[in-house]
């Protein structure tokens, strides 16, 4: 509660005396109302919940053999500097092509093969194997994630290189 108390000074006494009331300001109102919009607010708003992506892994107590059909197989390679090198179906006849990250280059590719694949197959049988290099850097794999699954891919799985795509990714990046 405020309160402002005005008092007469001595100065004044030879005018005429009035009489001074003091003027009393009662802030408990506002200060209800200032709580009450405070609390209306904390109580209305929704509160932003961190989003994080599903992500399958596989369980490794068992074997880990899954069959793969060579034309529902897409095999990504994720080089340094933002490069991209890809080829379709299994490593024993890989022909490596290069691309990016921009939407018409990656995502173009991956929209293409998936429509292939469902014609051919007349099911959802498109994998994607992404293998990130020692000189990818860790937004490059999220990238790639990120485009699985705009792209609406189910099933994807990450892995390491093998002899052949080290010797690939280490001859065109030394050029």
């Amino acid at each position: 509660m405020a309160e402002i108390i005005n008092t007469g000074s001595k100065k004044n006494l030879h005018l005429k005396m009035r009489n001074k009331k003091s003027t009393r300001v009662d802030l408990t109102p506002m200060v209800d109302l200032g709580f009450l919009l405070i609390t209306f607010f904390v109580f209305t708003t929704t509160m932003s919940q961190p989003k994080a992506m599903n992500l399958n892994i596989p369980n490794d107590k068992g074997q880990a053999f899954d069959p793969v059909c060579e034309t529902s197989a897409f095999t990504v390679v994720l080089g340094q500097n933002n490069s991209l090198y890809y080829y379709e179906g299994l490593d024993e006849n890989a022909q490596y092509k290069t691309t990016g990250y921009p939407a018409l280059g990656i995502r173009n590719i991956l929209v293409q093969k998936k429509k292939s694949v469902l014609s051919l197959r007349h099911k959802d049988d498109f994998i994607l194997i992404i293998k990130p290099s020692a000189k990818a850097t860790f937004k490059n794999l999220v990238d790639m994630v990120d485009e699985a699954n705009i792209c609406c891919i189910k099933r994807y799985y990450i892995t390491e290189l093998n002899e052949k795509d080290k010797e690939i990714i280490h001859r065109t990046e030394n050029r």
